[in-house]
């Protein structure tokens, strides 16, 4: 499992992040996800901590603290939604959805 970061300031770093997590434990991977189109950081990220334990007591100590100017959201990440066709109609082949 990992935790959610959110509402980062876009100068945040990985080297930062890590350096933040490691406070309260093994910091094993840290993911800074970008926009595709500009490439600059998108205000969340992922880390991975060693332990449950370790991921419990930093959710605990910095969610809703301040860091670099921006209040933090820091809970355990949910598995991601797929995308798929849902609401629209994307999926009408082509065909008009108007009912005359």
């Amino acid at each position: 499992m990992s935790i959610y970061v959110g509402n980062l300031s876009y100068e945040v770093t990985q080297d930062g992040l890590t350096q933040a997590f490691a406070e309260y434990g093994t910091v094993k991977r840290v993911q800074l996800p970008t926009d595709r189109e500009t490439g600059r950081m998108r205000g969340f990220a992922f880390v991975e901590m060693g332990t449950d334990a370790e991921e419990t007591a930093a959710i605990e100590a910095l969610d809703g603290t301040e860091w670099m100017g921006h209040d933090l959201k820091v809970n355990k990440a949910r598995p991601r939604e797929e995308r798929g066709s849902s609401g629209g109609n994307w999926g009408n082949k082509g065909g008009s959805s108007r009912r005359y």
